[in-house]
């Protein structure tokens, strides 16, 4: 096992990069997730953007990225895999297909001849590089640091995730508005190529799934197994009830319409796209570094669960907005209560349950996610009537209302907390 020894718990600024130090793995892993997220985001947005730009159709804009993310269901299957075999080998597959699929949609593009149902398979096999991937990168981490550690590992990868975030769609705004869409997705393919340089060190690293013990059983016997034995806890199902919330609810209307809210609410160019995400890359960062800065600290469970509720609300306030400028200050905000949910999902899904299953258990959150694809249809078919604001209106109020249910059925899930105080996470039977 490639863990290192825990540090004393300390907080504040200096404990926000604590995983980071004298962790060469661990530094490998953030570095190369840096790089990989940084072309997530340059084709969020271009490719979105194309996508509108070709057919300037709400609907058309939800199908692609129904594909982008169609893979997301496969994360059962991916959470299986992430705990039977070597997860630094997946990741390393993944982004040489990342490379090759990105590489042949940018080529297309740049010959002019990348129709939209080429955009719409492209999508989908980008979308088959970045998502089943997810399970092995994620429970990578726990394997890299440790428990104690987790809470801060974790939200250092959400900040990667949002320093790209901030980057990649101004970058990608700013090419498409000076020399084209093409030239921003060679940029994504290149930091993917880099993303894969730094993985390489990595090889033959010993995790737990080398040593797992699971090479005579079955794929399928081990997805069915990890769903019995994840059902058994209340409050990891709790967590994931929260993670399909928020993929039903809204993280559709900002996967699929910010280029059309961008367009049509506030008159605004790529470049004005591009400064949008910024903001909530920014505000992201900013969230990010806080829980980092907080350690393996106490109430995760109510940090996640009502910073989830404030991003709902913000979404409330944001589909109401009119101005420019209320905007971008209302994407801070959202960007700034979205890193509870984003940072705190996985390490809470990690603290309730056993290590035995937590791949899996993180392929369970991968399929939670998945559902975005067919509810990016249904909400793309009520903005096709209603209008993007109404639906985004809808979506968020309907957000905080189940979690306000959710709180009230589940009130201990207010209540998790540090890495040692007695989760289920802290037990290490194997699961079958």
């Amino acid at each position: 096992m490639a863990q290192q020894a825990a540090p004393a718990r300390t907080t504040g600024p200096a404990a926000a990069f604590s995983s980071l130090r004298g962790n060469r793995p661990f530094q490998l892993l953030w570095a190369s997730n840096l790089f990989f997220f940084g072309g997530v985001w340059t084709q969020t947005l271009v490719l979105g953007w194309l996508a509108f730009e070709l057919t300037h159709s709400e609907l058309l804009v939800a199908v692609y990225t129904a594909a982008r993310l169609a893979p997301m269901l496969l994360g059962p299957v991916a959470g299986a895999l992430a705990d039977r075999y070597d997860r630094v080998r997946l990741l390393l597959v993944a982004c040489v297909w990342a490379t090759g699929a990105v590489a042949v949609v940018a080529a297309l593009a740049s010959a002019d001849l990348l129709p939209y149902w080429a955009l719409v398979v492209g999508g989908f096999a980008i979308g088959i590089a970045q998502s089943p991937s997810q399970p092995a990168r994620m429970s990578l981490v726990l394997d890299l640091v440790g428990r104690e550690n987790l809470s801060n590992a974790n939200a250092l990868n959400s900040m990667a995730m949002n320093m790209t975030q901030v980057i990649g769609p101004a970058l990608g705004g700013a090419m498409i508005a000076a020399i084209g869409a093409p030239a921003a997705l060679w940029v994504s393919t290149a930091w993917y190529v880099a993303s894969l340089l730094l993985l390489l060190p990595l090889r033959g690293l010993r995790t737990r799934t080398a040593a797992g013990g699971h090479a005579s059983t079955s794929v399928l016997r081990m997805v069915t197994s990890g769903f019995r034995a994840i059902a058994g806890h209340r409050l990891a199902v709790a967590v994931l009830l929260v993670t399909l919330a928020a993929n039903v609810f809204l993280w559709p209307v900002y996967q699929s319409f910010m280029p059309v809210f961008a367009a049509e609410s506030f008159g605004l160019d790529a470049a004005g796209l591009g400064a949008l995400l910024t903001c909530a890359g920014v505000g992201g960062l900013i969230g990010s570094l806080v829980i980092a800065a907080l350690g393996d600290f106490r109430f995760k469970g109510a940090l996640f669960v009502i910073g989830t509720t404030v991003w709902g609300l913000a979404w409330v306030a944001f589909s109401l907005a009119t101005e420019p400028a209320t905007a971008f200050a209302l994407m801070v905000v959202i960007g700034l209560a979205s890193a509870a949910f984003g940072v705190l999902q996985t390490t809470l899904l990690l603290m309730t349950t056993e290590p035995a299953v937590h791949g899996r258990a993180l392929g369970l959150q991968e399929l939670a996610i998945g559902v975005m694809p067919a509810a990016t249809l249904v909400i793309g078919a009520v903005a096709e009537r209603v209008g993007v604001q109404h639906t985004a209106l809808g979506a968020a109020i309907a957000l905080v209302v189940t979690l306000v249910v959710l709180m009230l059925a589940v009130p201990d899930l207010l209540r998790l907390g540090r890495a040692d105080d007695g989760t289920p996470g802290a037990a290490t039977e194997e699961a079958a």
